[in-house]
């Protein structure tokens, strides 16, 4: 039943689009300026395409965009599902899925976070070189489709080593500094207390969200390469002085998108 959904899912968007896309991006909270990177958009808002969950976090528009960055057929998704809305992990990863069957060979992923390293500032962008699942769950748990993928999926490289240098050389291009660090998935929708600060920094964790590892672990299982940029939006609790608010984290990452938009754009153009 699940895969025939994706595949109903994957038959709608085929439709709809006219391109074959081989990149797909996720977009996190307040990091839509990337849209304005594509040529010849085709928009399908999620509502219109069979089996995809509806939301309605601050921050994103839940909405797909096929076009070309460059010469690259690109899948854009505007807006992501999250687990504290109440979706199953399968839900919050369902997207991916669907942009395998549509051919899809690499995600690139991004999102707001909060720092925990003290050396990381609001502004700042992290390139992901490792995860730390602090849910309890996640989307492979329960009966194994073999024709999606292997019942135990390796995560020796979730965030593949290639694509994250490639990264930073275009980084470094441009002139933009960029950070490398652990992300660690927190439950939400509440931010972290003191004390569970402490600990995912005594994990070893640099910066915490409530995103991100749920796509990566079923993309990594699709066989579909990762990369994963971070944009730093706020310290984390304990480190910052005053209160947390998902507004503040949206004007952040807004202000911070036209860098997160030039340095994807140039990356996949070449």
């Amino acid at each position: 039943m699940f895969y025939d959904d994706i595949l109903e899912s994957a038959e709608y968007i085929k439709e709809h689009i006219n391109i074959k896309p081989t990149i797909a991006i996720i977009l996190g909270s307040g990091l839509g300026k990337v849209v304005e990177s594509l040529a010849e958009p085709c928009v399908i808002p999620f509502t219109d395409i069979p089996h995809f969950p509806t939301s309605n976090v601050l921050g994103h528009n839940y909405q797909m965009i096929a076009g070309k960055i460059g010469e690259k057929a690109v899948l854009l998704l505007e807006g992501r599902y999250h687990y504290y809305e109440g979706y199953t992990m399968k839900e919050v990863a369902y997207p991916v899925y669907v942009a395998k069957m549509l051919g899809v060979e690499q995600l690139i992923i991004t999102n707001a976070c909060g720092a925990i390293n003290k050396n990381f500032a609001p502004g700042d962008l992290m390139l992901i070189d490792d995860f730390i699942n602090t849910i309890g769950n996640n989307p492979l748990i329960g009966q194994n489709d073999e024709r999606l993928g292997p019942r135990f999926c390796d995560m020796s490289e979730p965030y593949d080593l290639a694509l994250i240098a490639k990264v930073k050389e275009t980084a470094a291009d441009l002139n933009i500094d960029i950070k490398q660090g652990v992300y660690a998935i927190f439950q939400g929708p509440y931010y972290e207390t003191k004390a569970e600060i402490k600990m995912l920094k005594t994990m070893g964790a640099d910066v915490v969200g409530m995103s991100t590892v749920p796509e990566t672990i079923v993309a990594n299982y699709l066989g579909i390469k990762v990369v994963g940029v971070a944009c730093i939006t706020n310290m984390a609790t304990g480190i910052r002085t005053g209160k947390h608010s998902h507004e503040e984290v949206c004007q952040v990452a807004n202000e911070a998108s036209d860098k997160m938009a030039k340095l994807i754009s140039t990356y996949i153009a070449r």
